[in-house]
This record gives structure tokens, C-alpha cells and sequence, in this order.
């Protein structure tokens, strides 16, 4: 399961990582007594600390998942207020929101966020930069900047409008009200519900990890460059370059004829 991992080095008060033999690495919010409200020393830490698992040799998938019984509450409101008192420090806020947001849709492999219990403000933000999102039925989703007066960035903002589209993407942040899981799953704002989440996206996860890296390497360039306004041909290039003489095609064209699981 998703607790039988080894502890990686590099976490951080609030952050926890650790990674199997699969080749699946669990990014844990752990502030369970505070519903995994994040801190800026959170948001802070999470380029670095991707930096530096994204260099785990083996690695292939990434879930991020909430301890306790919530994947996050948002922002930890308490230290938001003292932000919000001077304008250069909730600017500096908001760059170190951003920078994170974009560090975790920019990690090179496929991530899955795990979602259980609230799933709310900055932790919908972590959630949306993921590849894609796995909620259990007690899951309740939804941005409130509207209820505290925030603007919210416009990186997010247009994360989710291409995620949700704009009218639903309307309704989540000029409301901010939560959805629970089944109208996520309309919404196109989660991707499976399941029981025991944990359970299926880990099943998930292994399917991913089963698969050619290359390809995949080669989606996430391509819908990278889509999203951001690049080319996408320009991105999938080097990678269809690289794949004339890469191993992966022969493997996985071999398993075919001979009825067996690839093993790239």
C-alpha cells in the first residue's frame, strides 16, 4: 500500500516523501491536526523537493496524497492573515503559490492526486497541477478566494478554465463553493471516484509505471506546449528523434507478437 514506502531524506516540516520499488513515489501533505492547511514554508519547499525526487533513479509516478482523512483545507488561514497585511508580502505570497503550482504540473513524470476529505483552496490549486485527480465519495472540492475577498492568480485561474472550462470554472471561483465528488466527476475536475481511492490509484499508478516512459515524456511535452501557447511539434521533436533508436519500440513491439507484458 500506499504507507509501505521508504522515507526519502528530503522532506520538509509538512511534507513527507517516500518511494517504493515500484518506481511510485507518495508526496504526503502531513499536517493531519490542521486538515493539511499549507504553509508558505510548504509552498516554499515543494520546487526544490520535486527537483530533487524527479532525479530518483527508478522513479516513474508520483501521487500526492493528504494524511489523515483530507488531502488539504487550503491555505493555513492563521499565517494568510498576517500575509494579507502588507501588499509586498502577500505579492511575494502569491509568486511562491505560482512557482509551486508550476513546479508540480512541470514534474517529468505522470502525478495522480489522491483525494479524500476536503480538497479545498490552495490544496484544489495542488490538485488541478497534477496530470490527474482520483477522489474518494467523501471528497469535497472547491477554490474560496471569493469568500475571503482574494484575488486569485491567473496561472490557476486558467489551469482550471482549460481543465473545467469557463463556465464551470466561473461557478467554482465566483461561488467558492464546494462540490462534492459525483459533480467534481461531471465537472471533468476529477477523473475517477472510487471506494478505497488509495487502493485504485496506487492500481493506477502501476499501470503508469508498466508503461514506456517515452511516451509518456512525449504526451506531457506536447500537452505542456498546448496549454502554454509553444508548439507542440517543436516539443514531441526530440523526443520522436530520440525514439528511432531508443529500445522502447522493439520491446514493446516484441511483447505484442509474443503475448507478453513489455518491459520497458
Amino acid at each position: 500500500m500506499l504507507k509501505d514506502r521508504q522515507e526519502l531524506p528530503y522532506g520538509v516540516p509538512g511534507l513527507r516523501v517516500a518511494l517504493g520499488e515500484d518506481g511510485i513515489a507518495v508526496l504526503t501533505l502531513d499536517r493531519p491536526e490542521k486538515r493539511n492547511a499549507l504553509t508558505r514554508a510548504m509552498w516554499q519547499a515543494l520546487p526544490g523537493l520535486l527537483r530533487e525526487l524527479a532525479e530518483e533513479p527508478g522513479l516513474r509516478v508520483l501521487l500526492v496524497r493528504g494524511a489523515g482523512g483530507n488531502f488539504s483545507a487550503g491555505a493555513d488561514i492563521a499565517e494568510l492573515r498576517e500575509v494579507y497585511a502588507d501588499p509586498a508580502t502577500a505579492d511575494d505570497y502569491h509568486a511562491v503559490n505560482v512557482r509551486a503550482e508550476e513546479a508540480l504540473t512541470a514534474f517529468p513524470h505522470p502525478t495522480l492526486a489522491v483525494l479524500r476529505g476536503a480538497c479545498v483552496g490552495g490544496g484544489c490549486q495542488l490538485a488541478v497541477a497534477c496530470d490527474l485527480r482520483f477522489a474518494a465519495p467523501d471528497a469535497r472540492l472547491g477554490i474560496t478566494p471569493a469568500k475571503l475577498g482574494i484575488v486569485y492568480p491567473a496561472v490557476p485561474t486558467v489551469r482550471l478554465t482549460r481543465l473545467v472550462g469557463p463556465a464551470r470554472a466561473t461557478y467554482l471561483l465566483c461561488s467558492g463553493e464546494l462540490v462534492p465528488a459525483a459533480t467534481a466527476l461531471v465537472f471533468g475536475l476529477v477523473e475517477e471516484v472510487a471506494e478505497d481511492v488509495e487502493a485504485r490509484a496506487l492500481e493506477f499508478a502501476r499501470i503508469l509505471a508498466s508503461r514506456s516512459a517515452q511516451t509518456q515524456g512525449a504526451v506531457k511535452a506536447v500537452i505542456a506546449a498546448e496549454l502554454g501557447g509553444g508548439d507542440p511539434r517543436a516539443a514531441v521533436a526530440g523526443w520522436e528523434r530520440a525514439s528511432r533508436t531508443a529500445p522502447d519500440v522493439a520491446e514493446g513491439l516484441a511483447a505484442f507478437i509474443e503475448r507478453r507484458q513489455p518491459k520497458f
